[in-house]
């Protein structure tokens, strides 16, 4: 199962490469986001990032519209966009050039450089890897209808993550379709894009489609 740290993520291009280093897969990370935040928060030169209200750090260069909700911990990087009422409910790690689009809500999440949800989408207990993009409506449903702990399937293997709350992890470059839904723990392999309205559910490999259920293809190089 192809769905490791290094296998998805190039940990250069996230400010929380300390904390993604300690674990062998990305869901183990989610536990510790918030404590993790507040301990960088703390470290950031204050030439750079100012702390506008407790737990929330927001780089000067950022951009953020005054009808957003922001609730700490919260680090804002670089150059970020955060748009027309946003909802940011804590535990955001959002990265340098990032967009948050309007009516987003983010919970407990990692963003990293360059990530875009840009329109109307949800993304709670995720990982989100560099230059990924959510087309407009698309989501991460992150609570199994039955409550028990969320499970990650390829194939006939499977991964027990012992959390009841755990979304999508999604590689490097992948790209989400319009109104796309992407069931508890869903992972999107490097470079891998899912068409719009699809249902996902279990790992799309890396350099792959995701037309339908049961219907992945091989991207042509």
């Amino acid at each position: 199962m192809k769905v490791g740290i290094f296998q998805l993520y190039d940990l250069e291009q996230t400010m929380a490469a300390p904390l993604l280093k300690t674990v062998e897969m990305p869901w183990q990370a989610l536990p510790e986001i918030g404590s993790f935040i507040l301990g960088l928060g703390k470290t950031l030169d204050p030439a750079e990032y100012d702390q506008v209200s407790e737990n929330v750090w927001i780089a000067k260069s950022a951009r953020v519209a005054p009808t957003a909700f922001i609730n700490g911990p919260c680090v804002i990087g670089r150059e970020a966009q955060v748009r027309h009422c946003a909802f940011i409910r804590g535990n955001a790690l959002i990265g340098e050039g990032a967009v948050v689009g309007n009516s987003t809500e983010l919970k407990n999440v990692i963003l990293f450089n360059g990530v875009q949800v840009p329109h109307y989408n949800y993304v709670g207990d995720s990982i989100l890897g560099y230059k990924a993009h959510m087309g407009a409506g698309s989501i991460t449903s992150n609570v199994k209808a039955d409550k028990t702990s969320v499970v990650i399937r390829d194939g006939g293997e499977c991964l027990d993550t012992g959390m009841k709350k755990v979304g999508a992890m999604l590689g490097d470059y992948a790209e989400i379709g319009c109104n796309a839904v992407l069931n508890p723990g869903t992972v999107i392999g490097r470079n891998s894009q899912v068409y719009p309205t699809a249902m996902v559910r279990g790992v799309v490999p890396e350099n792959s489609i995701f037309k339908n259920t049961g219907e992945i293809v091989r991207k042509r190089q």
